[in-house]
């Protein structure tokens, strides 16, 4: 089975507010994110919070989803990946993978997950391709769980894509480069 784990611990501090909390198309980004993975064939979904995870969890709440507080999100993203792969191991050791996807993405849909999903074999990577690289969502076979436990600091899942180019198998998906980081980004999206 692949797990699946939304980070949205970040303190969206180019933004200077919860982009989690953002609303587009009537949903907050983060709420997309998550129906996106529940309307996969992902399970568990996982959501990681930390930075105003008091304004941000009541938006979910009624989400049948297992959050995870990272305390220690100003320490950077590897920190949330830390959080939701340990959390994965402990409430499903039998979990052959892992996706890893932002909740700043609004245009990752079960479609495009499950496509990670078909695309998987046994000590692969999987990941998304748009504006002529690698990234998020991206699927880690169990095999490199151990990879994602020793991240730190800012590391994200990157790192691991260009460490075992060999083994990365790559889904088109050409939204995947609409990501929001600033107003502007936001804007930009109310147009599309």
């Amino acid at each position: 089975m692949t797990g699946i784990i939304i980070l949205a611990a970040g303190s969206s501090s180019r933004l200077g507010k919860p982009k989690q909390n953002l609303v587009f198309k009537g949903q907050t980004l983060l709420q997309r994110a998550i129906d996106a993975a529940l309307n996969s064939a992902c399970r568990p979904v996982i959501v990681v919070l930390g930075s105003d995870i008091e304004t941000i969890r009541p938006t979910i709440a009624d989400k049948p989803v297992q959050i995870v507080y990272n305390q220690e999100w100003n320490e950077g993203m590897a920190s949330s990946i830390r959080a939701g792969v340990m959390h994965l191991q402990k409430v499903d050791p039998n979990a052959d993978s892992v996706i890893l996807m932002l909740c700043d993405q609004p245009f990752v849909s079960d479609i495009v997950l499950n496509q990670l999903i078909q695309s998987k074999s046994e000590k692969t990577i999987v990941a998304c391709g748009y504006n002529e690289t690698t990234g998020v969502p991206a699927l880690f076979d169990k095999f490199y769980f151990d990879e994602l436990l020793v991240l730190s600091g800012q590391e994200g899942a990157k790192k691991l894509l260009l460490k075992h180019r060999d083994a990365v198998k790559t889904v088109p998906f050409d939204l995947g480069s609409i990501d929001i980081d600033t107003a502007g980004d936001f804007e930009k999206l109310a147009l599309l």
